[in-house]
């Protein structure tokens, strides 16, 4: 009985020790009200983040509509995927890549300015041709992330927007 009593303490000293310093999951985020509801607008309206941005937004209980004067608008600019060497193998052959998410996107709200955000992320891709096949489902795979990783900052961003 005591040890189950100890047990108890322990987590429930844990538990209001993580909730005081503002513990949080992850991907849960503080949308100010003013975003509660706003209107999604995309270059390419069915890719990949914009998809993923979406699904956060509902996700959070932010509500999308469609356009209108008086509803903030967060507009996903421009995605783009760079890929620069970063070594070579003796023969010449590409060793490693750097890949290099770009994605742009700006949140305005009714009679106000929009606020531009940049986001940029980077991975280490290393390249061998012996596994060609292997490799190419890698890539596809750490750029899923990556967008995944984009659409989680643009929620993060929001959460952090002036709204006065």
């Amino acid at each position: 009985m005591l040890i189950k009593r100890l047990a108890f303490a322990i987590m429930t000293l844990v538990i209001m020790t993580s909730a005081g310093c503002g513990f949080k999951l992850q991907r849960s985020y503080q949308i100010p009200e003013q975003l509660n509801q706003l209107s999604l607008s995309s270059s390419d309206e069915y890719s990949e983040l914009t998809r993923l941005v979406r699904e956060r937004l509902r996700l959070n209980n932010v509500k999308i509509v469609d356009a209108a004067n008086d509803v903030p608008v967060l507009r996903l600019i421009t995605d783009s995927l760079e890929r620069s060497t970063l070594s070579l193998y003796p023969t010449g052959n590409v060793a490693e890549y750097e890949l290099i998410y770009f994605v742009e996107f700006a949140v305005a709200l009714p009679g106000k300015e929009a606020q531009p955000f940049k986001i940029e992320i980077r991975r280490d891709y290393l390249d061998d041709p012996r596994t060609a096949l292997a490799k190419s489902r890698e890539m596809e795979l750490l750029v899923k992330e990556m967008r995944i990783q984009a659409a989680d900052r643009i929620l993060q961003s929001m959460a952090s927007t002036e709204v006065n």
